[in-house]
């Protein structure tokens, strides 16, 4: 089976054509109460299918939680896989948000589980964490590469805890997460539009400018939306690698089901608005 075109290639097109936006898949117990659901299975079921149905075919990147289908067992892996498919065949990328991070043979079994062309989950990217040391990746970053698929790096997360080990100091002067960084910067070096290796970046942390961005990958963004970030605030937080964000919005959106057209406005506008703010950029 021939390897698809590099990711960062082909987030950058479809970002392009249908707006800057990933929408998270996130069905929490309490999402699914809000949607008069229950909280099985079958509710599972339901609320996917609906997501997938109402913005597959517009919104640029989905990024379903792993942990929310897991908590179901082999039935909610399941919804998982049809959902990835039918995403897919829609023309959307699926980031699959599932924050992998071992060693050796275990990594390597991580990565044959979401990033070989012809497994079920086989997702465009996955969420990976580097705390045993960026080497410990190299399993899942030589699989995306034979495979077109691409990996989003735990580097400056939005949750208060994540500064205790991402903004440590290391003997060289440099923090772990710049350190990061630098590593995703030296992997996308030379490629175009942008690499396939990006890092994981809130939109609700600030002025970043002490950080060098700018890894020539893309920055997915969580925060925006419920977590109080807005569009307008992007410039300001990633400058100059503005561009490449990938904003991440999940109850934003999801809050407007299960009404389809609801969804659908709800996912555009967020679109609309984080071009804007690019552009003005």
């Amino acid at each position: 089976m021939s390897p698809l075109e590099p990711f960062g290639a082909r987030l950058r097109r479809v970002m392009d054509e249908r707006g800057p936006l990933c929408v998270g898949i996130d069905p929490h117990a309490s999402l699914l109460s809000a949607w008069d659901l229950t909280d099985d299975v079958n509710g599972l079921e339901t609320f996917t299918r609906t997501v997938v149905e109402s913005l597959a075919g517009t919104v640029a990147v989905f990024k379903p939680q792993s942990a929310f289908f897991e908590r179901f067992g082999s039935h909610g892996i399941a919804v998982l896989e049809q959902a990835v498919i039918d995403l897919r065949e829609a023309g959307a990328l699926v980031v699959m948000d599932a924050k992998r991070g071992d060693i050796g043979s275990t990594m390597a079994a991580y990565a044959e589980t979401y990033l070989r062309k012809d497994a079920p989950l086989f997702s465009d990217a996955l969420t990976v964490s580097p705390y045993l040391g960026y080497g410990s990746l190299k399993p899942a970053v030589d699989l995306a590469r034979e495979n077109g698929a691409g990996l989003f790096v735990l580097a400056l997360t939005s949750n208060p805890e994540g500064a205790e080990v991402q903004r440590a100091v290391r003997a060289d002067g440099r923090t772990v997460a710049a350190t990061m960084l630098a590593h995703l910067a030296a992997e996308n070096a030379g490629e175009s539009p942008m690499g396939s290796f990006g890092a994981v970046v809130g939109a609700t942390l600030g002025d970043l400018s002490s950080f060098d961005l700018d890894v020539n990958g893309p920055l997915l963004a969580p925060g925006i939306g419920a977590q109080g970030a807005t569009a307008a605030d992007l410039p300001a937080v990633f400058g100059a690698a503005v561009r490449n964000v990938v904003p991440n919005v999940s109850r934003g959106v999801l809050r407007y089901g299960p009404d389809p057209v609801a969804l659908h406005d709800a996912a555009a506008r967020y679109a609309d608005e984080v071009r804007a703010a690019v552009a003005a950029a």
